[in-house]
């Protein structure tokens, strides 16, 4: 049964979305983000998946704050993202109240340092964020493309123990356009004992019911939750 993840993105603060991960085309949508956390954990879901925008940007922690507001809000399991680079702002993220930490970036461009923290924090605490173009893992806020296939990429982890994969198709993400159905269906059948987490143009609850069908472990609702085009409510069936 797919786990429904809700997303809130953060900028100063304040609960926002951006289209392809452009910050030009910024939706402000709370300045009350832990509001916003307990209106999706009273829709039943029990998952949160909170990105610090202004830390991806910087590449350091910035929203810790906001993920601790959140975390005394609410009963919610909580996974934290975006630039997270060092053990001190993984560990952060943890006092803070995170159940799982997401790296991205430093994946590619830092292995030696996030093999430590899978290492150091347990391979169920670690989720390998794999932001992907054409195939290809696309790195720093996806303003660049790596020369590294998501397959390899994903292959390598979890070959050391990880389990947990974000996967976002930068080219459906923010455009409600419906997901990568293909791309998580190559990884499925490559790497079916992967719990692979969908992110990315998830606009409706056939998106939902299809992704379930495929065995993808779960589905991140960003914009068409705040767009109203998904109602948590409709996917109760997946939240208990």
């Amino acid at each position: 049964m797919i786990q429904i993840i809700p997303a809130i993105d953060i900028i100063d603060g304040k609960c926002v979305r951006l289209t392809q991960g452009d910050f030009s085309q910024k939706t402000e949508y709370s300045n009350n983000p832990a509001e916003v956390a307990k209106a999706i954990e009273n829709t039943g879901v029990r998952k949160l998946h909170v990105v610090d925008l202004d830390g991806a940007k910087q590449k350091k922690i910035i929203n810790h704050k906001t993920l601790e507001a959140i975390v005394k809000a609410t009963s919610l399991e909580v996974d934290f993202g975006g630039g997270l680079q060092s053990n001190e702002d993984v560990q952060i993220a943890f006092d803070c109240g995170a159940k799982q930490i997401t790296g991205g970036s430093i994946a590619i461009k830092n292995r030696p340092l996030f093999e430590e923290w899978i290492t150091k924090f347990g391979a169920e605490k670690i989720i390998l964020g794999a932001d992907v173009r054409n195939e290809m893992i696309a790195v720093s806020g996806w303003q660049e493309v790596s020369t590294v296939s998501v397959f390899d990429f994903i292959k390598s982890y979890l070959e050391i123990g990880l389990q947990y994969i974000f996967c976002t198709d930068v080219a459906k993400d923010g455009l409600l356009q419906g997901p990568s159905f293909d791309l998580y269906q190559k990884i499925r059948d490559q790497f079916p004992e992967a719990k692979l987490i969908a992110s990315g143009g998830v606009t409706t609850v056939a998106d939902v019911n299809k992704l379930n069908e495929m065995g993808v472990y779960g589905a991140i609702i960003g914009k068409a939750y705040y767009e109203g085009k998904i109602k948590l409510e409709d996917l109760k069936s997946y939240t208990y």
